[in-house]
């Protein structure tokens, strides 16, 4: 689970906050004086990688604003995020087989959104646009991380970006950290070091072969050191599992970690204690709290007192866990006398995972009526996501918006909820939401949305205002498989670029408002303004590229590829194992 937020001091005083950039971690901050605070982030806005900082920080350095009839009123501000969670999943998107009803319940009294986008339909490079309100690529964001050059510089570390305090996973929640049957890492990785034992086993042989046969001259060092090689290899694969789990699979206090590995069926208490000591602490000034869940990511922990009870096996228990998590971060609120003084946003980073599925189970969530899911840059599946907002007496209750939104237009909404201004020396892509949710307006302030796939622009949407109408322009779309299929069975995510993309001349072209299913492809003889459209998208998205400026990618393998030598470890590596939690975890989740 992850979580995030912070204090918004009215004057100099300390507050603590908690916050996530990547995949799965939890990050604090304790702010200084405003005047300290604003020198502070002044002179991280001239730092391209700190955006988080920007985020935080434009919310610490407040003066009152205008808000319209949350003027003079500067709420807390709670942001849940889900987790690789569909749409389709909730009641209040349609789901009647599935028990939501907290979540339910923060839409009946709040505003929900029902073309809620994000900007990436995978984890992190939609969580690091959702904290800076900008597309990823203008960032080169993918990933965290935590170190550069050995196991202590802590160059990534929440700390090193603009944050006083941290607690969480450092690195993501990933199957492997159960041993689980689905297998991020692990699999493939032992594939790999099985063929090298092979190929050097296979060389020591032949060579001591020729060896013994006369067949060579020479010493026999190159067979003591390749059979050394093939021993070691293969005892790698067969302990790499393990190795996994210690190595990356962990919770950290600022730079100490504190449980290596985690225990996980404790990892759901220990947060929701944390998010109440911290409302607990912050409930006399104005705070933002950011709660990013591990649900319901694959493996899908779930605590005993939830399994069995859904009507959809594993990742139903896990949704329904994940709801009465809500619930009683909720009641907190209730309890400390803060829901009538707190905005609440739930959503979820992206679209559910189709291809994660074992057999007959399906591990991934269901996105509806949408086409598409977690990793396909274009598709609605991949990329609606719920969008709700509660702020009783201030947000009209049971409000439903149909206009396009994005998960980046939060980060411009909070900091002019807090009375901050959003940074002038950069794009920021997102708008404020507030005048379309108190309905002083009627149309989102977004015409075009641009959808990627990694680096590789995918779609593109226009809100045509006038006639009422989002069209959607599809340039590439991942080939499914097997031929058919809605998804990249058989892989963990569809590529975004290479043979298994189809680039389209002209480009696909559907009208969203009539075809949310994305179900009918338009053409010129259908609908007559069809080059009009793609012509009006072309001069969008050349517009778009016109802004962007180059930045050091963070896409390619080299930059992805495991490095356990920096992994931290509180024992001599590999080795790493320690409790420093205190015990068992307080406050087990009683029978739902």
């Amino acid at each position: 689970m992850r979580a995030a937020g912070h204090s918004l001091p009215p004057a100099p005083e300390t507050g603590f906050c908690l916050s996530q950039l990547s995949s799965r971690q939890t990050w604090l901050r304790r702010p200084h004086s405003l005047k300290d605070e604003g020198r502070e982030i002044m002179s991280r806005l001239e730092q391209s990688w700190n955006w988080l900082a920007v985020t935080v920080g434009a919310l610490l350095t407040l003066t009152p604003s205008a808000c319209g009839d949350a003027q003079g009123s500067r709420p807390n501000v709670l942001l849940l995020m889900a987790d690789d969670f569909g749409i389709g999943d909730l009641g209040c998107y349609g789901n009647n087989t599935i028990r939501t009803p907290n979540i339910d319940r923060l839409a009946q009294d709040g505003v929900m959104l029902t073309q809620h986008l994000a900007a990436a339909s995978v984890c992190t490079p939609s969580r690091a646009a959702f904290l800076t309100g900008r597309y990823p690529l203008r960032s080169g964001k993918w990933h965290l991380g935590l170190n550069c050059e050995s196991s202590s510089d802590h160059c990534h570390h929440p700390l090193n970006h603009g944050f006083d305090h941290f607690y969480g996973m450092p690195f993501s929640m990933m199957g492997d950290c159960i041993h689980w049957e689905l297998s991020e890492k692990r699999a493939g990785m032992e594939h790999k070091l099985n063929v090298c034992f092979q190929i050097v086993a296979l060389a020591a042989l032949t060579l001591a072969a020729g060896k013994l046969a006369r067949l060579t001259s020479g010493s026999w060092t190159p067979v003591v050191w390749l059979t050394i090689a093939a021993i070691l290899l293969f005892t790698t694969s067969r302990f790499l599992g393990v190795l996994i789990v210690h190595a990356d699979c962990f919770l950290m206090r600022n730079h100490t970690i504190t449980e290596q590995p985690m225990r996980v069926q404790r990892t759901t208490s220990l947060i929701l204690t944390e998010v109440a000591s911290f409302i607990q602490r912050n409930k006399q000034r104005p705070f933002l709290l950011f709660v990013s869940f591990l649900h319901v990511h694959t493996p899908l922990i779930t605590t005993e007192k939830f399994h069995g009870k859904s009507a959809h096996g594993l990742y139903g228990d896990n949704t329904e866990e994940m709801d009465w998590m809500v619930g009683k971060i909720l009641d907190t609120l209730d309890m400390e006398g803060l829901t009538n003084s707190t905005l609440v946003y739930f959503t979820s980073d992206h679209g559910g995972s189709l291809e994660s599925q074992l057999g007959n189970n399906q591990y991934g969530g269901w996105n509806g009526i949408y086409k598409g899911g977690k990793g396909m840059g274009g598709w609605e599946g991949g990329i609606r996501v719920p969008g709700i907002f509660r702020w009783p007496g201030v947000l009209p209750a049971g409000r439903v918006i149909h206009e396009p939104t994005s998960l980046m237009d939060v980060f411009p909404t909070v900091v002019q909820l807090g009375g901050g201004e959003v940074p002038r020396d950069r794009v920021i892509d997102g708008r404020d939401l507030l005048p379309l949710l108190l309905g002083t307006t009627q149309h989102s302030a977004h015409e075009f949305l641009l959808h990627y796939c990694e680096d590789s622009l995918h779609a593109a949407r226009w809100h045509q205002r006038d006639e009422g109408r989002v069209w959607k322009v599809h340039f590439a779309t991942p080939v499914f498989h097997p031929h058919g299929a809605g998804a990249c069975y058989g892989r963990a995510v569809c590529p975004c670029f290479g043979d298994q993309v189809t680039h389209h001349h002209p480009p696909l072209l559907f009208d969203l408002s009539r075809d949310p299913s994305e179900a009918h492809a338009l053409t010129p003889d259908t609908e007559p303004s069809f080059y009009q459209v793609l012509d009006t998208v072309a001069r969008a998205v050349e517009g778009h590229r016109r802004s962007l400026s180059p930045v050091p990618l963070q896409l390619g393998a080299r930059g992805n590829a495991w490095r356990p030598w920096l992994q931290p470890c509180c024992g001599p590596f590999p080795l790493c194992r320690c409790d420093r939690e205190g015990g068992p975890a307080p406050g087990p989740p009683r029978e739902p």
